[in-house]
């Protein structure tokens, strides 16, 4: 049996589990270049050939965790964001291409020089260290409650060698922060507590319920954010974070509330609203 045979056996356990077409054919072969070690140009020029000595049995039970609904990023441990390979870990969600916006918006505002940057819920580190590697001269604080994911952050931040410039801490938001910085940046848990039966199984099972729910209407740790990030801003400075579907209306109504101006609001790239910036407009 060839390579391209065996992958598409594994191509069709995924659609027999349930998996569109398109989803199970990204899979199978993901979860393949994971077992072989290959890349995307290797795979393709050496399909033909015979399945390799070892393959078989690696490939079969990384198949059977999808079936399982484990999300692709945790078989294989990484995650693509801002086009560098993140480490993921159960302690941590799985970094999203829409959370790359708040990354496309801080390069655009941020002042020159030298900027002071938080975190604030890093996980993986994404955030932090994407806007470290990018911005050579930032120092970036990024917190967490979870000492599991902040070992994941510290990971990814040696990883991409900006362990010096990005500084961890552990606490309940930014409480243990005093700072003042140029730009706050958050993707906190923003699922009503009412739609977890909705959610993806892949999603439910296995990702952190701390870093996915906020509270009975999903606003929770995002109104907390409101009261709590102004202390930590420069006179200029700008906050930006993520919220859900259907949240804008009730983040602009509470962010006002709390003297911030909406400077702007980014839709992904379904069209939906998923990204506020925030200034402050008194105070």
């Amino acid at each position: 049996m060839t390579l391209h045979e065996r992958i598409a056996e594994g191509r069709r356990r995924l659609m027999a589990a349930g998996y569109p077409a398109g989803t199970a054919a990204f899979d199978a072969d993901v979860l393949a270049r994971h077992v072989l070690g290959w890349d995307t140009a290797r795979l393709l020029a050496r399909s033909r050939e015979p399945v390799p000595d070892g393959f078989d049995p690696l490939f079969d039970a990384a198949i059977t965790r999808r079936v399982r609904r484990e999300p692709v990023a945790f078989i294989v441990g990484t995650r693509e964001f801002w086009g560098r390979d993140f480490v993921v870990t159960h302690a941590t969600l799985v970094p999203r291409p829409e959370t790359e916006l708040i990354v496309e918006e801080a390069l655009r505002i941020l002042p020159a020089g030298s900027p002071t940057i938080v975190d604030i819920g890093t996980g993986t580190g994404c955030l932090a260290i994407s806007l470290a590697a990018e911005r050579e001269g930032a120092r970036v604080f990024a917190t967490d409650i979870s000492h599991e994911a902040l070992l994941v952050a510290a990971g990814n931040a040696r990883s991409h060698r900006v362990e010096g410039r990005v500084h961890l801490v552990r606490c309940d938001l930014a409480e243990a922060l005093l700072v003042k910085a140029d730009l706050v940046v958050s993707n906190p848990p923003y699922v009503p507590e009412q739609s977890a039966p909705a959610l993806p199984a892949d999603v439910l099972n296995y990702e952190p319920a701390t870093a996915l729910f906020g509270g009975p209407d999903g606003l929770r740790v995002i109104d907390r954010l409101l009261a709590r990030t102004p202390a930590l801003l420069a006179p200029d400075g700008a906050f930006i974070v993520e919220f859900g579907y259907g949240q804008e209306d009730s983040v602009r109504a509470a962010a006002e509330r709390e003297g911030w101006t909406v400077r702007r609001v980014l839709d992904d790239l379904q069209g939906i609203a998923r990204t506020v910036v925030l200034g402050r407009s008194r105070g």
